[in-house]
């Protein structure tokens, strides 16, 4: 395995239905991930407030979505926002000395952004595959490009990972 991972955020059930718009897109960046030997992830988030009414733990809500190609068992579950505070998912990254990461995922104004902001602040090369995020809010998609631009993050479209 190389020390660069593919990473699929909160593509679960209790997510935006515009995840739908970005599936085939994410499952082929599995699929590429696969070809390169990359590692792939899956991120899972849990909302761990006693008022929860999506994401809570044990609901079909927190289940990857049936549509997502799920390749491997590397499944880490987060309750923040920020995938980097999942001890075992920050440690599978130590293990495998990953440093380089493509993110895939939802939502971009949330998890996605608060994982992309903390690995390029830790020292990781990040990759946005801008086709392979979505929103609640779609129209704040743009924004969030360029906050990921600012914040060191490379923006590249699926069609780019094909070349790597």
């Amino acid at each position: 395995m190389k020390k660069t991972a593919l990473i699929v955020i909160d593509i679960q059930n209790d997510i935006t239905k515009n995840y739908k718009e970005i599936i085939g897109n994410i499952n082929k960046a599995i699929d590429i991930a696969k070809v390169n030997e990359w590692h792939i992830v899956y991120i899972k988030h849990n909302d761990l407030t006693p008022s929860a009414k999506y994401f809570k733990p044990g609901t079909k809500g927190t289940e990857l979505v049936p549509d997502l190609n799920v390749v491997s068992d590397n499944i880490f579950i987060k309750s923040k926002g920020n995938a980097l505070t999942s001890e075992d998912f920050k440690s599978f990254i130590d293990t495998n000395e990953i440093t380089e990461f493509y993110v895939t995922g939802a939502d971009a104004t949330e998890c996605v952004k608060s994982t992309c902001y903390n690995m390029a602040k830790s020292g990781y090369t990040v990759h946005v595959i801008s086709d392979g995020i979505t929103s609640y809010n779609k129209a704040k998609i743009p924004e969030m490009i360029e906050y990921y631009t600012k914040k060191g993050c490379n923006i590249i479209k699926l069609n780019e990972l094909k070349e790597i």
